[in-house]
């Protein structure tokens, strides 16, 4: 399906009737002409027909022609692996001002 809005865009994915992606929760870390998004998601075990444990997708859409085309995608793939993301993030962090790019403007 495709989005010619933010709001629209989604990580949720079915074949045939079967939801194989489920998406729990998304957070638009910039909006523009290019667009990021992060999305907490899980996979569906087709074995088990359960759904496995949370992942996280950070995601690049640009519009062109009207609609949102994926670019570029970083899984996150377990939620270890998100907690050293997070630390790294931190300790970069840490002693840097407030004064970053705009956000909502696209600037990243």
């Amino acid at each position: 399906m495709a989005a010619s809005t933010v709001e629209e865009i989604t990580m949720n994915y079915e074949e045939e009737g079967v939801q194989l992606v489920k998406e729990l929760d998304k957070e638009v870390l910039t909006k523009g002409s290019w667009t990021t998004i992060m999305f907490k998601y899980q996979d569906l075990d087709k074995a088990t027909n359960t759904f496995k444990t949370t992942k996280i997708s950070i995601r690049r859409y640009q519009k062109q022609n009207g609609e949102y085309k994926q670019k570029s995608k970083f899984n996150i793939s377990s939620i270890a692996q998100a907690k050293k993301v997070l630390d790294v993030l931190n300790k970069w962090t840490e002693n840097e001002g407030g004064g970053g790019g705009d956000v909502e403007a696209g600037e990243d």
